[in-house]
């Protein structure tokens, strides 16, 4: 497939709201420092009778312009200040807008495992990184790709400092609504000095989730001299039914949910798969939603990074020998103990410890697009074919999909060297 883009062009907030930002900086909170990393994702719409592409882009571009007002820190740009944090300064620089054609009939670009995705993925999403200095980078960029059957695909490239999956998916749902003129359902809360530090920072948690863990299995010469693959595995509705009592303390009836089960399976999948000694150490980090487990609660629409990292640690020998419903239970402790000290602590901790971030070593991270709402968009003809990631995982990360042509199935989408494909696979044809 072959993608001819057009030169971008600049998109500013719209109206009075635009010169309204009194501050030159924006505060960018703890829990933002540390993901100032790309999160490109893809929106998929088929062609009907209600698409009108042939003014798509032109709805999109301008659409663009009046949400911006609502979230202008899009049209700035990263900076570290004196005192070592990142902060956005509110330079209205604009964020770049292309619109491309593809040659070709719109096709899946949903299993981003699939072969050559990671291509075809590339050519749906701009990246903005012509500057030698990273920080000067865009902090969201936007293309549309028309297909030769109508159809187009929405590409979005998103510096995670801004905005966790929910906030996301909240600005890309107001932006909907922009394009179709009624007001924003729910405005952006910006005030994130809520997430600021305490002034005297007190850790009272062990924080194992920074914590470095000895590669005594040799994971590092594994993954660096062995072929590495993707693969997808899907689990319909009878299957996660069968996953969820095998993940319960007690098999004849369901007590996790779909989520924990399926964290329960594949760190226990994935330690297996890439034959960790027994005296390894395998952490399961994943992320939860602060925004109601803090007291007071974040404001409806706040808008941000309120996600923190739980962890779960276990030598492989225990992990591998006890039931599923040991390592479910482990995973519903760490939630448990994510309350409002639990989340003030972590604030705290990556305030003295500035560089932290979570190790990776011996590390299976697990991330849910299936919670979040991206779908849910209507520019104004209908919602999303699908919307989800636009790059593979990093080699220790396993993704949660939602199904893509049965709402009840999820799929798994996982990296594994090649010996450990045949024992992930196995264990999955288990269930």
């Amino acid at each position: 497939m072959k993608v001819t883009r057009s030169e971008p062009v600049l998109v500013h907030a719209a109206g009075d709201a635009a010169v309204t930002v009194r501050e030159d900086y924006y505060f960018l909170s703890n829990l933002d420092q540390n993901v100032d990393v790309l999160m490109k994702t893809v929106h998929v719409f088929n062609s009907s009778s209600e698409t009108r592409s042939d003014n798509a882009a032109t709805l999109i571009r301008e659409s663009l312009s009046t949400v911006l007002s609502y979230y202008y820190p899009f049209q700035g740009a990263l900076v570290v200040r004196p005192d070592g944090r990142l902060a956005v300064r509110n330079d209205r620089r604009g964020v770049p807008f292309v619109e491309a054609l593809a040659d070709e009939e719109l096709r899946e670009v949903t299993d981003v495992s699939a072969p050559c995705a990671a291509e075809v993925l590339a050519d749906l999403v701009y990246i903005d990184m012509d500057s030698e200095n990273a920080l000067e980078a865009s902090l969201l960029t936007v293309q549309v790709t028309t297909f030769k059957c109508g159809g187009f695909v929405l590409g979005l490239a998103m510096n995670h400092c801004l905005a966790d999956g929910q906030s996301a998916a909240a600005f890309l749902c107001s932006w909907a609504e922009t394009a179709r003129g009624v007001p924003l359902s729910t405005s952006p809360y910006h005030d994130r000095t809520l997430q600021r530090a305490r002034s005297v920072p007190t850790i009272c948690f062990p924080h194992d989730e920074f914590t470095e863990i000895e590669d005594v299995s040799d994971l590092a010469g594994i993954f660096g001299n062995m072929p590495f693959v993707y693969r997808s595995f899907t689990f319909d509705a009878g299957k996660l039914e069968r996953l969820k009592k095998a993940a319960s303390e007690d098999a004849s009836t369901t007590t996790c949910s779909t989520f924990v089960a399926l964290t329960a399976f594949v760190w226990v999948a994935r330690t297996r798969a890439l034959r960790m000694r027994p005296e390894q150490k395998s952490k399961l980090l994943f992320a939860v939603d602060g925004r109601r487990r803090v007291n007071p609660p974040l404001p409806n629409g706040f808008w941000g990074n309120a996600i923190v990292f739980a962890c779960c640690i276990s030598n492989a020998s225990d992990l591998l020998s006890r039931p599923l419903s040991a390592a479910s239970r482990s995973i519903k402790a760490a939630i448990s103990r994510t309350d409002n000290a639990f989340i003030r602590s972590a604030v705290d901790y990556i305030e003295l410890n500035r560089v932290a971030r979570p190790s990776l070593t011996a590390t299976t991270l697990v991330t849910a697009w299936n919670r979040l709402e991206f779908r849910t968009a209507d520019f104004g003809w209908g919602q999303a074919s699908h919307s989800g990631p636009a790059e593979l995982p990093h080699k220790e990360v396993a993704m949660i999909l939602r199904g893509v042509r049965d709402s009840h199935s999820m799929v798994l989408v996982v990296g594994l060297p090649l010996s450990g494909v045949q024992a992930f696979q196995e264990m999955v044809d288990q269930l």
